[in-house]
């Protein structure tokens, strides 16, 4: 499971990176194509769209490189502090929360309130669940509160795993990643690249692969904390240390890049069992491509309507898509697991359910998350 994180600041008036909003819209598009996928799968090696959890390292190099270029400067140019700073990521980030907790309810509520296994949860466990969730506090795995059964952090909405460690990084940053130089950010980022290959190559994930970080079971815990502090470091380091050239077609070449590392099927199995040749190409990805995509994207300017259009729309509903989505998923596993429903089958409804989620989406972007931000905005930071 996968997840975040993708995730759009709220900004001063510096102008933004459109193409990074488009690029963050395509991976959170890829992965509710992932996530169907896990309905079908029997392991991670035979699984569709196989790599689609990648999308939550691409998400925390896009938000390190945006906070580091939003708010870099304001610690010292305009008075910036903690307090203000997290205050103005709590209005942009946790509205969709809450939403996405109380739609993550309903959904479970639908499903006859049951384990993945069909033991009954009581009532007052799922409201438990949904407190925790509001206020983004994980679930132990085994606890009573974990009313699936499985182990995840957030069982109410499984991708919010990611948007927990984007709070972290968040907290770091204000706290102590924005005081750092050059080099003390470059050696955090190399202990934490160091770490990070260590979890894909000694397999921490039991598959050779970085999809950790949404249980804290065994060594989770440790590997979403070195996802982020690698991924969203380095975004800083982008931030930073950058300087533009010219590059065209910037958000296509991204785009087409990014679909195909996640659309990659697992490397290096040959009689179904996990490979270490996958946590190498899971490296590869994270610690050298990821940063050079968005480089390129950071680079390049859409040139005509139609791209400045397409990046608009994905960048608007990428939050939204990617927080929200997870509870119709957990529907649709329960369809098909209790029915045995093959794909071969089910492709129309997906197809009808990606129309729904894209839909449900622009919806509560259109007519809660921006309102909820803009009257927040108002009350709290005027």
């Amino acid at each position: 499971m996968t997840s975040t994180a993708a995730l759009q600041p709220e900004t001063s008036a510096q102008p933004r990176y459109e193409i990074l909003d488009g690029l963050r819209g395509v991976a959170a598009v890829l992965v509710i194509l992932y996530h169907f996928g896990e309905g079908f799968a029997t392991s991670a090696v035979d699984q569709m769209m196989t790599h689609g959890y990648l999308a939550v390292d691409f998400f925390f190099v896009l938000s390190g490189f945006v906070i580091g270029y939003a708010y870099d400067r304001c610690w010292k140019n305009k008075g910036m502090t903690t307090g203000r700073f997290m205050l103005r990521r709590i209005i942009r980030l946790q509205p969709m929360v809450v939403l996405s907790v109380i739609i993550g309810a309903i959904a479970y509520l639908l499903q006859g309130s049951v384990h993945w296994d069909g033991t009954p949860v009581p009532f007052h466990w799922v409201l438990v669940a949904l407190i925790l969730g509001l206020f983004m506090i994980p679930v132990l795995p085994g606890a009573a509160a974990d009313v699936r059964g499985n182990g995840e952090m957030f069982p109410l909405n499984g991708p919010a795993w990611s948007l927990f460690f984007e709070y972290i990084g968040n907290v770091l940053y204000a706290v102590f990643l924005h005081r750092l130089s050059k080099n003390g950010l470059r050696t955090v980022v190399a202990v934490s690249g160091i770490g990070l290959a260590a979890c894909a190559l000694c397999n921490m994930s039991g598959a050779f692969h970085l999809g950790v970080g949404w249980s804290m079971a065994d060594m989770g815990w440790l590997g979403g904390f070195l996802r982020l502090s690698f991924s969203f470091g380095i975004g800083l380091m982008l931030t930073r240390d950058f300087r533009p050239m010219r590059i065209r077609g910037a958000f296509w070449i991204c785009a087409a890049l990014i679909t195909a590392i996640m659309s990659c099927p697992y490397i290096g199995s040959t009689d179904g069992n996990p490979s270490i040749a996958n946590g190498v190409y899971d490296i590869i990805c994270t610690l050298l491509i990821f940063p050079t995509i968005v480089y390129i994207g950071a680079c390049g300017t859409t040139s005509d309507i139609f791209s400045s259009k397409v990046c608009e729309f994905l960048g608007a509903i990428s939050y939204p898509v990617y927080i929200i989505h997870y509870p119709v998923m957990y529907m649709f596993y329960a369809w098909v697991w209790n029915n045995g429903i093959t794909f071969a089958d089910a492709w129309p409804v997906c197809m009808a359910l990606f129309v729904v989620i894209i839909l449900e989406a622009w919806i509560a972007m259109k007519w809660y998350d921006a309102p909820v931000r803009r009257y927040l905005s108002r009350k709290l930071l005027h």
